[in-house]
């Protein structure tokens, strides 16, 4: 049987050599920490805690602020400085808590649930909920939200994303060979929710290790099977996920409850077993610092909050010829930078430093209509075309032309020979439309 994919996508430079065998390494963070009151989809959390209060690590400092939205703790113990808008990753100013770190981490108390399998399904979901447990892959949904469905009893798959397929990022790949029976565990308190679904570890066969290694965790488990994925980018696509492993299509319009299916990333499994197990709500999690512009580059768990200045004077800072270009991310989603001075969050798992800056090297041409921008796609779109209605203005059409439909991996751009900047005008007239629509 060949291996499970999708059609289209592309095949980038990996870059994961350079930090993929660097086990991960605790890092404990200086000074002042910052928490973005927004770090998911939803409303904004509130804050609980006021300038001077003394907290401790593992304390709630935001509540959620509605039903799709998640709370927020400190990852250290100190005093609240301010609470100020911050800039984030993406350059938006978010209202921030800045805690000063004693450097003391000390904790509140957790509770323990020895036996998983006692909680019903409402206590696994609130527990899940208190700890502020989001979609760590970047988009951050609340989990309890996803885990919520309107129709429980027809979801078949709960698929775990373990493909990590944008190029250099190697913290899911770590959790699995240091960890994999967290994930494993994860795993099990998610199928306890649901009865009629079945278990599935969908990984690259660049990782084979990983690939063993849950086959062997998982012999003994029924319900549980693991997925071996063609590696190609964007293999760990929600959409792309869902299509190669099960057949199954959902389109912008559709959730993956209504295909039956739920995906979840390695380390959001992990922060679910942590919350149901040990009561622990999420406070850390994996970074990786990379890029051949970094001196060492390595797999940090940190605590969220962190600066990413920190995390690269970590890993030895920049090599004397310094970076060109800095990225919070991967290469193909990520978000440049122009600034260090910015915290870590609940959905960045990466700060990738390049010597080079290879976009702004080549200049852009006319469009040759090769058709490689249409072979790249995902989604079977024309990226083309879609660009060509951006850069005019021509709303409806790029609608017409199901621009909607456009999941922002970037494969258009990376394919293209006349350097066009498809995804970067998709992108944006998507969000136009979007917003039109919901002023209507």
């Amino acid at each position: 049987m060949g291996l499970k994919t999708f059609k289209g996508g592309v095949h980038p430079y990996d870059g994961k050599d350079l930090s993929k065998s660097k086990p991960i390494k605790e890092l404990l963070p200086k000074g002042e920490l910052v928490f973005p009151l927004s770090q998911h989809i939803g409303a904004p959390a509130t804050p609980i805690v006021a300038v001077g209060d003394t907290v401790l690590k593992g304390q709630k400092i935001a509540e959620a602020g509605g039903f799709v939205s998640s709370p927020i703790f400190s990852s250290v113990s100190g005093k609240v400085r301010a609470i100020e808008p911050r800039r984030v990753a993406v350059g938006d100013m978010v209202e921030s808590i800045i805690i000063e770190s004693d450097n003391n981490f000390l904790e509140i108390g957790f509770t323990e649930t020895e036996d998983i399998t006692s909680l019903s399904n409402e206590e696994i979901i609130n527990k899940i909920k208190e700890a502020g447990v989001v979609g760590m892959g970047g988009a951050g949904f609340p989990t309890h939200v996803k885990l919520s469905p309107k129709e429980p009893d027809k979801i078949e798959y709960i698929i775990a994303n373990c493909a990590e397929c944008e190029p250099y990022l190697t913290s899911d790949y770590r959790r699995m060979v240091e960890e994999p029976e967290k994930l494993v565990n994860g795993m099990k308190v998610v199928l306890q929710l649901f009865p009629n679904a079945k278990g599935v570890f969908g990984i690259e066969d660049n990782k084979h290790d990983c690939v063993e290694t849950l086959q062997k965790l998982t012999a003994n488990e029924p319900r549980m099977e693991v997925a071996e994925l063609m590696t190609k980018y964007p293999q760990g696509g929600e959409r792309q996920l869902i299509k190669a492993v099960t057949g199954r299509e959902i389109n912008a319009k559709m959730l993956p409850a209504d295909a039956g299916c739920i995906v979840d990333n390695v380390e959001t499994l992990v922060a679910i077993y942590n919350a149901v197990r040990f009561g622990r709500p999420l406070t850390n999690r994996i970074f990786t610092v990379t890029g051949d512009a970094v001196c060492e580059p390595r797999n940090f768990a940190i605590s969220i909050g962190t600066d990413y200045s920190e995390l690269l004077e970590a890993a030895g800072g920049l090599l004397s010829g310094g970076a060109k270009k800095m990225i919070a991310g991967g290469p193909m989603m990520g978000f440049a930078l122009f600034d260090l001075h910015i915290p870590t969050t609940k959905t960045t798992s990466a700060l990738l430093c390049l010597t080079e800056d290879e976009a702004s090297k080549y200049e852009t041409t006319a469009c040759i209509n090769c058709g490689r921008c249409v072979e790249a796609c995902p989604e079977q779109l024309v990226p083309s075309k879609l660009a060509d209605f951006a850069e005019h203005g021509q709303k409806e059409e790029f609608e017409k032309w199901y621009g909607l439909e456009c999941v922002e991996c970037g494969s258009c751009s990376f394919g293209c020979p006349a350097r066009r900047h498809l995804a970067q005008a998709i992108k944006t007239t998507k969000k136009q439309v979007l917003a039109d629509k919901g002023k209507k």
